[in-house]
């Protein structure tokens, strides 16, 4: 049988009047739009060749993307009727290949998309949604356009449930969101909604041939209060990831919806409790949640994402993907390794493309470790620890029309000390800004700056990130109604020391 996931001919020899029939408004901005085929951080076959290394991660680049983007199969359903009726659009309005062709036009090189489900959603998927994503490939073939969905996580807010590309990539969703997606069944089960049931979805997609990923979204958007969890919490963050630590592996450091203020709502529609400079409370306080799971050695990554529904200049609250956050992946132009560099933190994410490249690297005594990775240092040798952070400012302009500037660089650093007295703890307090760096603290080395500074007498393990920032904020402030484009900020992963 053939590959369904290969080119065929005829879809291959679709004409442009065809294209912009599929795609609707997005196609007709973009094919009047120079910059189709690029963008601010497209990273062309030349550049790719001039960065690429020479063991298994050659022709790694940073990839820009965005995991989670909704589609017209964000639709509702008619509960009067046996089985319920799908109507498209009734949540988010755009063709699949429309999100595609825009995600190419903002310079990203991948792209998945996750709609929401509901009563007998699984079925939506597999019989409507999945066949135009497979029509979508063909028409944009740059951008890889992964499949999987906006997952309704027992007892959780939603999850990305991002498949690995394969040619049976929709029945392993169609198992998945079937078995466990807790708004599928119909009539309703309330036997879904349970953290137990999230750890049996856990344990099922680990034991899979093909691995998936499980990312939380907008992981703080119902929490009334700094400090205090709505739909998730650092628990079941814990026991998740204990159940599953290469499946479930990180939240949204920044989360979508943020051109909300440009229609005068909240930022990443976080109305309870907002953002701050665009990040989630989780990962924006310094000693916070992610510093707490990252103290306990965790492997736990954020990204940032659209969550694009309807942009906001018709009405709504979101940027096209790639036009305000972008998450990039430090991979191959290939499906299998994005989804790696996903996987174990190849990733820093940043918004209004304030940057396009981040570099975080640890040294000593000749042996090196960079984001997601970890560096080995011997007690009996010299212990101190060399940090290198290198970034390249945009050049022109960003989608905004702007010339954004970084003002400053913050390197941050907290202990690993093992797992946490309670599964509720959200604090690390060995967590710091340990050094902030201005412009005239970084030099110039080719289309990059370059920051260097040393941690001494390293005796115990320990974790490093960085971000930086256009603003003068000392800590992210609390988001009001400012423009996003006026506060931007990127963060990288983290890079592991471990002393022995």
């Amino acid at each position: 049988m053939k590959d369904r996931n290969s080119e065929d001919p005829g879809y291959a020899a679709l004409s442009r009047r065809r294209l912009v029939k599929f795609a609707g408004v997005g196609a007709t901005l973009a094919a009047a739009s120079p910059l189709v085929g690029g963008g601010p951080a497209w990273a062309d076959d030349a550049e790719d060749r001039e960065r690429g290394k020479s063991d298994d991660s050659r022709n790694r680049v940073w990839r820009a993307g965005d995991h989670h983007v909704h589609s017209e199969y964000s639709g509702a359903f008619d509960t009067s009727t046996n089985p319920p009726t799908f109507r498209k659009g009734a949540d988010a309005v755009y063709p699949i290949v429309t999100n595609a062709i825009m995600a190419k036009h903002f310079g990203l090189s991948w792209v998945m998309c996750t709609d929401h489900g509901g009563p007998t959603h699984s079925k939506v998927n597999l019989e409507q949604a999945y066949p135009d994503l497979l029509r979508s490939r063909v028409l944009v073939p740059g951008v890889l356009q992964f499949w999987g969905m906006e997952f309704d996580a027992p007892a959780l807010d939603h999850h990305t449930l991002m498949i690995p590309h394969h040619s049976d990539e929709a029945q392993q969703l169609f198992e998945l969101e079937s078995r466990f997606a807790k708004y599928d069944a119909f009539p309703t089960d309330s036997g879904r909604d349970t953290e137990s049931k999230m750890i049996e979805f856990l344990k099922a997609a680990k034991d899979m041939r093909r691995k998936p990923l499980v990312i939380a979204h907008h992981a703080s958007r119902s929490a009334p209060g700094l400090g205090v969890y709505g739909q998730d919490t650092p628990r079941e963050f814990r026991n998740g990831n204990n159940a599953a630590p290469e499946i479930y592996v990180g939240f949204e450091g920044a989360p979508g919806h943020q051109a909300g203020p440009l229609n005068g709502g909240a930022r990443g529609g976080y109305g309870n409790y907002p953002t701050h400079g665009g990040f989630d409370q989780m990962t924006a306080r310094v000693g916070g949640l992610w510093d707490a799971l990252l103290g306990e050695g965790r492997r736990w990554w954020i990204t940032a994402t659209s969550d694009s529904h309807v942009h906001w200049t018709r009405g709504g609250s979101d940027f096209w993907p790639g036009e305000y956050s972008k998450t990039h992946v430090l991979a191959r132009q290939d499906y299998a390794d994005i989804m790696d560099g996903l996987r174990n933190g190849r990733i820093w994410v940043g918004t209004g493309d304030l940057i396009t490249s981040l570099d975080l690297t640890a040294s000593n005594r000749g042996s090196d470790a960079a984001m997601g990775e970890t560096l080995t240092v011997s007690r009996r040798n010299r212990t101190d620890v060399e940090i290198e952070i290198k970034f390249r400012p945009l050049e022109g302009k960003n989608a905004n029309g702007d010339r954004p500037e970084v003002r400053r660089v913050d390197l941050i650093v907290g202990q690993i000390t093992g797992p946490s007295a309670g599964l509720d703890t959200d604090t690390n307090p060995t967590t710091k800004v340990v050094a902030r760096f201005g412009p005239s603290d970084w030099r110039k080395q080719g289309k990059e700056y370059v920051i260097r500074h040393t941690l001494r007498n390293v005796e115990s393990d320990l974790y490093a990130r960085v971000r930086g920032t256009s603003t003068d904020e000392a800590e992210p402030l609390a988001d009001g109604q400012e423009s996003p484009w006026d506060d931007l900020w990127f963060y990288s992963n983290p890079v592991f020391v471990q002393v022995r």
